[in-house]
């Protein structure tokens, strides 16, 4: 099996490439060769999505198998990046989000659910209107739109995750709580404790991505853990698990936190209240072969990982991403005294 992957060297590229490796596969990566380095074992293309003499340079490189877009951003980059591929691929896998939903994060979602509505053409400046969130994922849905037009809706697979944890991390959700939980002490948590949550292995998602190249799977899959799967109790206290911590979750009010200015998905990092944030039905992709370990298992892994000298922090956007997440520690215990007085006024 011959794999092209667009990207190929963080977080979910690096892993796509690590696991087709191991299956023994021959893996060619896509990427500029400037934010992080190359997986052992790759055959390596450098060069920029924006340049088409680059992207026709990777053409002549082919044929493929297969190619797994996992860095595709721009409507009208992925166009042209699809354009000069679909000659030498076999079948194309589009790495999206369940951020095209216009009803996310507030509404239930199967795949059915409306989206936005982007050109395959447009630029970079689409949707500034609506705001990061609306923008980011009015720009994936151009995208979309952008491979199946270029490639064809036989030969495209189409990937909606949802939130992705686990080793190489850089966005900083899990890895914030891990290395909050190995500090100690009381830590301030969102309750309800048992508010159902959907994060999924990062594992899990490359190898179902690896599974439809293989098997030439088409279609659009949300890709989240099924409902059930874990609570949010199961984050904090497989984090306090995992780091072998003294570490006592004080579970405050939602409404409270908000009242008090602590910004949800970020402050405490994958707290949301809105009703369709971990509502995704991720049932067709289930049925297609997805599984999804254990939270815990997740867990465990990336503080191995960190306990091992990783780290999440691969370039100065990623640490501005991570630098966003999490409670400074002076404003967590300002909230914890805040959160014991109000509540023995109680």
């Amino acid at each position: 099996m011959r794999l092209l992957i667009l990207g190929g060297t963080w977080f979910l590229g690096r892993h796509l490439a690590e696991r087709a490796l191991a299956a023994g596969w021959a893996v060619t990566t896509f990427n500029r060769g400037t934010s992080a380095a190359d997986t052992p074992g790759v055959s390596a293309v450098h060069g920029d999505r924006e340049s088409p003499d680059d992207l026709h340079r990777l053409a002549d490189h082919g044929p493929w198998d297969a190619v797994i877009d996992t860095i595709g951003y721009v409507p009208n980059q992925v166009q042209a990046a699809a354009t000069a591929l679909a000659p030498v691929v076999g079948h194309y896998v589009y790495l999206s989000t369940v951020n095209v939903y216009t009803g996310w994060p507030d509404q239930p979602l199967d795949e059915d659910s409306p989206v936005f509505d982007c050109p395959p053409d447009a630029g970079s400046d689409f949707g500034a209107d609506l705001g990061y969130a609306g923008q980011y994922g009015a720009l994936k849905a151009g995208c979309e739109q952008a491979v199946t037009a270029a490639v064809g809706t036989d030969k495209t697979t189409i990937l909606r995750p949802g939130v992705i944890l686990g080793r190489y991390e850089y966005v900083g959700r899990l890895t914030w709580w891990l290395a909050r939980a190995a500090r100690g002490g009381q830590l301030l948590a969102p309750a309800p404790a048992a508010r159902p949550i959907q994060p999924i292995d990062v594992r899990d998602v490359a190898d179902f991505a690896l599974r439809c190249a293989r098997h030439g799977t088409s279609g659009t899959f949300n890709i989240t853990a099924p409902p059930g799967h874990a609570t949010f109790a199961d984050l904090v206290t497989g984090c306090i698990t995992a780091t072998g911590s003294d570490a006592e979750p004080v579970w405050a009010d939602p409404d409270w936190l908000t009242a008090q200015g602590v910004e949800q998905w970020t402050g405490l990092p994958l707290w949301r209240t809105h009703a369709g944030v971990w509502a995704v039905d991720s049932s067709r992709a289930q049925a297609a072969g997805l599984r999804c370990a254990p939270l815990a298992a997740t867990i465990d892994d990336t503080w191995a990982w960190l306990t091992d000298g990783g780290s999440w922090i691969v370039g100065e956007g990623e640490a501005a991403r991570a630098a966003d997440h999490g409670l400074p520690q002076d404003r967590e215990r300002e909230l914890l005294t805040e959160w014991q007085r109000s509540s023995d006024a109680r």
